[in-house]
């Protein structure tokens, strides 16, 4: 089987996949999660764990300025990544403020979204192998989300690891899938899921 046809028969497995949503995410007159509107508006955030890249956590010799010392994503996270971005156009969102950990599985699934040029953050930094990083790195992220998330202003999409949404949200999200908050008093709220 070729390359082409491989991708094929995985964007028709992934789609489903990329596009549902949870059914606890409040819905507008139309039937779509409501909390489009507030994404697109700037009020919402959109926390985005890295497409499919097989493994756990990263090799003992990660650098993260060398790609072939790191977990990468596979061609069903490139499609699966690809097909975020288009969930985004279907709901009227065809440009945004991205956001990505400088970990190579997260700036190549931030580039593919196709949502416009992409900004490294080391607050979205995986601190998977250092839980000590954690508290710096959420108390940076809640400060941009914080000062980003403003009404009037385009989407914001912050591309990151599992651990730092868990860390944010308490929610455990899957390779690919997006938890839209909003700021919040105590941090964030949560508005949905999608998957």
């Amino acid at each position: 089987m070729n390359r082409s046809w491989r991708q094929y028969l995985l964007l028709i497995v992934l789609t489903p996949v990329a596009c549902a949503t949870l059914a606890e995410a409040p819905t507008d007159g139309d039937g779509q999660p409501a909390f489009w509107a507030l994404l697109g508006a700037g009020e919402a955030v959109a926390l985005i764990r890295h497409a499919l890249a097989p493994g756990t956590g990263d090799p003992p010799e990660l650098r993260i300025e060398d790609c072939a010392t790191q977990r990468n994503l596979s061609d069903g996270g490139r499609l699966q990544a690809q097909a975020i971005g288009e969930r985004f156009r279907a709901n009227g969102i065809a440009q945004a403020r991205i956001y990505s950990s400088r970990w190579c599985r997260c700036l190549e699934t931030a580039r593919l979204l196709a949502l416009g040029p992409v900004q490294p953050f080391d607050g979205l930094g995986s601190f998977f192998r250092n839980i000590s990083d954690e508290p710096q790195r959420t108390s940076a992220v809640l400060a941009l989300i914080r000062d980003q998330a403003v009404p009037g202003k385009p989407p914001l999409g912050l591309v990151t690891h599992q651990v730092n949404i868990t860390a944010l949200t308490g929610e455990v999200p899957e390779s690919g899938e997006v938890v839209v908050v909003q700021p919040s008093e105590r941090g964030v709220k949560v508005l949905g899921r999608l998957r």
